[in-house]
């Protein structure tokens, strides 16, 4: 606490004062000073408080800062940049490139890693699941998790492998979408419509003679239709190929009692592989 104070009528502060500034006499009006309840020095000389400018006026509240724009511009159409992007890869490459630097897909920025693809990629089947689960995310490659372990199972069935390196045994795998969505989600339609460009971008080079979607989502993309329980097992035609919705081996692994349709699918996709021989 602070006080001012104004000596005028205490006549033993004032003889003090008067005998000169002595060791003793400035201890004395010290201590005196400390009794009334001064507890800090304000200064060394007196102040004249009232030649001081008058108090300054509040100030007034700086504007609050405008939020920081997205990493692409409000503008611009995810989709139309997507199909830009995707018609100028001539190779994988080009492509594996050009998506893992599409900035308009938010999933990007909580996904661990990029997810392109496995397998070999000359391979005669190619197999689209969803999107990339937790393993997947964590080690950069699609369906290596407990559905991954199912797929590669499901394919050893027929004498397909993602691993072989002989072309008539040769699977490749991709998803609709490279990133994960938080909490496995099902990816939302915005999600799946700026990544459709590069999907069908990837499928015609990588131009398999067999195409498989693996759950609603990518029949959903590329056929405009879910429903994988009444189309599932029924051939079609996608981007100039013969194309099988099949049942999801997540889905797989909770319906068990599905396997049955699904080595059905297995077989079909076996004799029309040996068809188009």
């Amino acid at each position: 606490m602070h006080f001012g104070l104004h000596i005028e009528t205490n006549l033993p502060i004032l003889r003090l004062m008067e005998s000169g500034n002595t060791y003793w006499n400035d201890r004395a009006l010290l201590e005196w000073q400390i009794e009334l309840g001064a507890d800090e020095a304000i200064g060394d000389t007196p102040i004249n408080r009232y030649e001081l400018d008058p108090a300054p006026a509040p100030k007034a509240d700086k504007p609050k800062a405008a939020p920081t724009p997205p990493s692409h511009p409000a503008t611009a159409d995810p989709v139309a940049e997507a199909n830009a992007s995707a018609k100028d890869a001539a190779t994988l490459e080009d492509l594996a490139t050009a998506m893992a630097a599409f900035d308009h897909c938010d999933l990007k920025r909580g996904a661990r890693n990029f997810v392109f693809s496995d397998g070999r990629p000359d391979a005669r089947v190619m197999i689209v699941g969803e999107a990339p689960g937790r393993q997947e995310d964590q080690i950069g490659k699609p369906f290596v998790g407990q559905a991954g372990q199912l797929l590669d199972k499901m394919l050893a069935a027929i004498d397909l492998d993602r691993r072989s390196d002989q072309y008539e045994n040769a699977v490749y795998i991709t998803n609709v979408l490279p990133w994960r969505p938080p909490q496995n989600r099902t990816p939302d339609a915005t999600e799946i419509a700026m990544l459709l460009p590069f999907l069908e971008r990837h499928i015609a080079l990588a131009n398999p003679d067999v195409l498989i979607l693996m759950g609603n989502t990518p029949c959903q993309a590329l056929l405009g239709r879910a429903g994988i329980t009444r189309i599932r097992g029924t051939w079609t035609e996608l981007l100039g190929r013969p194309t099988l919705p099949m049942f999801h081996p997540a889905y797989l692994l909770r319906q068990t009692a599905a396997k049955r349709e699904a080595w059905a699918d297995l077989l079909s996709l076996k004799a029309k592989l040996k068809d188009l021989t």
